[in-house]
């Protein structure tokens, strides 16, 4: 994310600093911070020192009509404030979150400091152990969550997940691809009726920062007490689909989908690996074509001749499911070595 000058913040944010007892009654300034499709994000100057203030939006500014309810970063503070108990460090520290404004105030991390996973992938610098110790540092979150059953309660947000997540990707996928809208409803299905752990929602590497002591985890506005292979499946997706952004680097993205995807799964303990496997390896190829022919395509698949290359691994996939992660990702290292 980049900044811009300072000026005045908006009304909410200034109140809602104020009421959190986070900014006395001088004018509040600060920079807006850009880069995000769902909330409002400014690096706000504050007595104690720079914060990072967020305000959920509830149009995302994507080209669909995509809607979303402005609760959600009720639940992303509760997610953060969970992921540092299961391993402190992971996620930024919660300052205050103003429910009635939609408010949320955390730590501001300086880039100098914890640089963006998304910007080095874009570089070419794909490190496996980066790639690890975000698999390690996720299936710590998931498995802290999992042995503590009495957060369900905490995070009752199906109807946001859905209108967020499952509706904007996977449905809107099959109805484009009719022929598909059968298997990805399944896929729906399957991954609401797993609610066995805390999930983020949106582990991407534009929300994850890699810092001298491992990743931090931002944007947990998906937040939901649902299917941890969703987190995977949604994880391992980006590292695919890096192979056509940077092509020089795919041996990198491929190792480092190898390296997070092993990580992950020797984490596993509150289920069998091989069963939280297949669910994201069948999920997966949903996720990929979501991301050409879904609400939320990427930015940098440009070309229609590499539309069409997602297109056709995905449809094979989802005709004819794998149980393995890494028979997704031979499969599209096929593809590219055609």
């Amino acid at each position: 994310m980049s900044t811009a000058s300072e000026t005045e913040v908006p009304a909410e944010f200034a109140q809602a600093l104020r009421e959190l007892g986070l900014a006395g009654a001088d004018t509040v300034v600060g920079a807006p911070l850009t880069g995000g499709v769902s909330s409002d994000i400014w690096l706000i100057q504050t007595p104690q020192g720079p914060v990072c203030a967020k305000r959920a939006l509830a149009k995302l500014r994507v080209a669909a009509d995509w809607r979303a309810p402005i609760e959600r970063n009720r639940y992303e503070a509760r997610w953060m404030r969970i992921a540092n108990e299961a391993h402190a460090g992971c996620a930024p520290r919660v300052l205050g979150q103003h429910p009635a404004l939609g408010v949320l105030v955390m730590d501001y991390l300086p880039p100098a400091e914890y640089g963006l996973w998304k910007h080095r992938l874009r570089a070419g610098h794909a490190d496996p152990a980066d790639a690890a110790e975000v698999g390690r540092v996720l299936g710590r979150i998931h498995g802290y969550s999992a042995r503590r059953p009495d957060l369900a309660a905490e995070f009752d947000t199906d109807t946001i997940f859905f209108d967020i997540r499952l509706e904007p990707y996977l449905l809107a996928t099959g109805r484009k691809h009719p022929y598909l809208a059968s298997r990805l409803e399944h896929l729906v299905d399957i991954t609401r009726s797993h609610g066995v752990a805390l999930v983020h929602g949106d582990v991407s590497p534009k929300n994850i920062l890699i810092g001298a002591d491992g990743p931090v985890f931002l944007d947990a506005e998906c937040a939901w007490w649902g299917d941890p292979a969703f987190d995977i499946a949604f994880c391992l997706n980006h590292l695919l689909l890096k192979c056509l952004w940077t092509p020089a680097a795919k041996p990198g993205f491929l190792a480092s989908f190898d390296a997070l995807a092993e990580a992950y799964l020797q984490a596993v303990d509150w289920e069998p690996s091989i069963a939280l496997e297949q669910r994201a390896a069948a999920l997966l190829p949903g996720l990929f074509l979501a991301r050409i022919d879904g609400k939320s395509p990427v930015e940098y698949v440009t070309e229609d001749a590499q539309r069409e290359q997602v297109r056709r691994v995905a449809r094979e996939l989802l005709k004819q499911p794998v149980t393995s992660l890494r028979s997704v990702r031979s499969r599209w290292a096929e593809e590219l070595g055609r």
